[in-house]
């Protein structure tokens, strides 16, 4: 919330629970008794920055409501198309040891996410941190301070001014081409989508540094939260090589993007 507010976006956020519908993400036609006509009546997709709470709590079917919004920016309701509002993004929690009432994410709606980002415990720092901000209520209001088309505009000067060598992409190919082959590790290795989701992530990442090239280093830098949801691990690998403590089997995951990383040589 506090991101939209200082950009100046439009924020929704969606607590999904197990008699959630689709229609409830979306928005669903609604008749006018004035009028005598149905009209649509937009759910809280239709915004700029939405939150989907505890996404594994949602049956498939809810879910997948989220697919094509991910995809194309855009809902179809009964045969109706309507276009989401610019910029739009998803993002989604879920508790990882609470399994009771909950739904594994497919596959193609995991893809759609551009990067999964673990949180553990903090550390007595960063708790100390916490509190001393709840004690501060230094939330307060915060003004933004760019507007939407600022956004987008920066948003498509990245995409045309941050530039990316053959070589780099073929550097991303190739780690992606090692997640693919066949191994006691992986199932199912990285799509299409984790390349362009990280090439795009990569020219943010330059442009945060003040430059207007890609280096290996964006691509080593991003690789672990662009691709630890998207490989599907071989539960016997992970079950013999996951810590009980950690979550999300992070060391395991991690090992094995290490060694499709150490597998292919960089660009000079």
């Amino acid at each position: 919330k506090s991101f939209a507010n200082i950009l100046g976006l439009e924020f929704k956020r969606v607590q999904l629970t197990s008699d959630m519908l689709p229609s409830d993400i979306t928005g669903t036609f609604v008749f006018n008794v004035k009028e005598q006509e149905f009209f649509f009546r937009k759910g809280p997709l239709f915004s700029n920055i939405v939150l989907a709470d505890e996404i594994n709590r949602g049956i498939p079917k809810t879910q997948s409501a989220l697919l094509e919004a991910m995809q194309e920016y855009q809902v179809t309701v009964e045969g109706q198309t309507e276009k989401l509002l610019q910029p739009f993004m998803v993002i989604a929690t879920q508790n990882p040891l609470e399994m009771r009432g909950t739904y594994p994410l497919p596959e193609a709606q995991l893809d759609r996410f551009m990067f999964r980002i673990i949180m553990g415990l903090p550390d007595k720092t960063e708790e100390l941190e916490v509190l001393n901000t709840y004690e501060k209520n230094s939330e307060g209001n915060l003004e933004f301070s760019t507007i939407n088309t600022d956004i987008v505009a920066a948003r498509d000067e990245i995409k045309s001014k941050i530039t990316i060598s053959k070589e780099i992409k073929e550097y991303i190919i190739s780690i992606m081409n090692a997640t693919r082959r066949e191994t006691e590790e992986i199932n199912l290795g990285a799509s299409p989508r984790a390349s362009l989701h990280l090439m795009r992530a990569c020219k943010v990442n330059a442009a945060l540094d003040g430059r207007d090239y890609v280096t290996p280093d964006d691509v080593k830098l991003l690789l672990f939260p662009v691709l630890n949801h998207r490989l599907i691990i071989n539960p016997d690998y992970l079950l013999r090589n996951t810590n009980p403590s950690e979550v999300f089997s992070y060391s395991a995951i991690k090992e094995i993007i290490d060694k499709a990383v150490n597998s292919v040589n960089p660009p000079r």
